[in-house]
């Protein structure tokens, strides 16, 4: 296709959800950039020992989105959530199997702070971050989605407010509590 052409991405979005695999085959590559550099931004804050390359996390999250069922995407922020919960479930599983192989070694302290979204040097403990997002789904789901949109989709406030259906307004208060609250249980599971 063309570059003056192509169409805008949720309209891609919308093509592939029903069905049309060349608008997939454009759409993929059109975000590839964008995983790439959430990818990149995540892994700064890992760890220090990781070995994963944002590259191999973006193509194992790439590989995901095309298992999945391109049906269930609604619009550009919505498929950027689903590779941002792909990448996220990525990281889990190898920080899980890395501390399945140390036996433990206790995590690290972890604080959510809208400097975390921006690439922030502080390294984050996955594990303690999943665990806290777990209990919030199950106190609050809807600010446990914002969460993951904003923090791992790296979605602003208001593509969040659109891929929720919600306000500009109430995403931007039910973010600073979910991140309070994260905040609070983050600072309990390290002491």
């Amino acid at each position: 296709m063309p570059e003056g052409a192509r169409p805008p991405l949720d309209e891609l979005v919308a093509r592939a959800s029903a069905g049309d695999q060349p608008s997939l085959d454009t759409l993929l590559p059109l975000v590839y950039d964008e995983l790439r550099r959430l990818a990149a931004a995540y892994l700064r804050r890992e760890r220090p020992g990781q070995t994963l390359q944002p590259t191999a996390l973006v193509h194992e999250a790439y590989l995901r989105l095309l298992k999945d069922r391109p049906d269930r995407w609604q619009n550009r922020a919505h498929f950027c959530a689903i590779a941002a919960h792909s990448m996220r479930q990525i990281l889990i599983e190898r920080a899980r199997a890395r501390d399945a192989q140390k036996r433990g070694g206790g995590g690290a302290k972890v604080t959510l702070d809208e400097g975390m979204m921006a690439g922030a040097p502080r390294p984050i403990d996955f594990l303690a971050l999943d665990d806290a997002l777990e209990r919030l789904a199950a106190l609050d789901a809807e600010q446990a989605r914002i969460v993951e949109l904003r923090f791992f989709g790296g979605l602003s406030v208001d593509e969040t407010a659109e891929a929720l259906g919600s306000s500009p307004a109430t995403i931007k208060r039910r973010w600073t509590l979910a991140r309070a609250w994260l905040a609070r249980e983050l600072e309990g599971a390290g002491t």
